[in-house]
């Protein structure tokens, strides 16, 4: 695992997080992956900006643990859990609080399709 892939993924998930603690919803939206994005207008039939102010994420807080694998990452913040994937154009949140569930894959408030 290269240390800048690493130092890629906490510095989108930081950016991602910096952008919700403002309210700085357009900032958040550009940090998502495009197919994340869609599903979250189309689940909320709003713009982004719109529509990721009603997801109600949680202040995830500093990354605590980041694992990469390929161009997948999974980082563990104090109170989130993150999924990013390398695009072109750099690191983008592919889902955002996200849980734990027993004997299942994690469920997380925004995802996508």
């Amino acid at each position: 695992m290269s240390q800048p892939r690493l130092d890629g993924a906490r510095r989108a998930a930081a950016e991602f997080e910096k952008s919700l603690a403002r309210a700085d919803y357009a900032g958040a939206c550009a940090l998502l992956a495009p197919q994340s994005r869609r599903q979250l207008e189309e689940d909320a039939a709003r713009p982004c900006g719109q529509a990721l102010a009603g997801e109600e994420l949680p202040a995830g807080g500093a990354v605590r643990a980041t694992q990469v694998y390929g161009r997948q990452a999974l980082l563990h913040l104090d109170r989130d859990t993150l999924f990013l994937s390398q695009f072109a154009g750099g690191w983008k949140v592919v889902a955002a609080g996200c849980e734990p569930a027993a004997g299942l894959p994690y469920r997380c408030a925004l995802e996508g399709g």
